[in-house]
């Protein structure tokens, strides 16, 4: 199962689960290196950077595709 890490409270990182379920996980489970946005595989406790990688520029494109003007 995988998740996004939302953010940080404290000790907890706030996840989202891909059906759309908010979890909080102690902060010292995920890897030192998780930050908000990346994607965490639940059963291994691992960043999945590719996935994270590939999320964060299919946003990136999203946001282009909205600001660019087309008149």
């Amino acid at each position: 199962m995988f998740a996004v890490i939302d953010r940080f409270e404290g000790e907890f990182a706030i996840i989202e689960t891909y059906d759309r379920k908010m979890m909080n996980i102690k902060r010292n489970l995920l890897p030192s290196k998780a930050r908000e946005g990346d994607v965490i595989d639940l059963e291994s406790m691992t960043v999945d950077f590719k996935e994270t990688l590939r999320r964060k520029d299919e946003m990136r494109k999203l946001a282009e595709d909205l600001f660019t003007n087309d008149d």
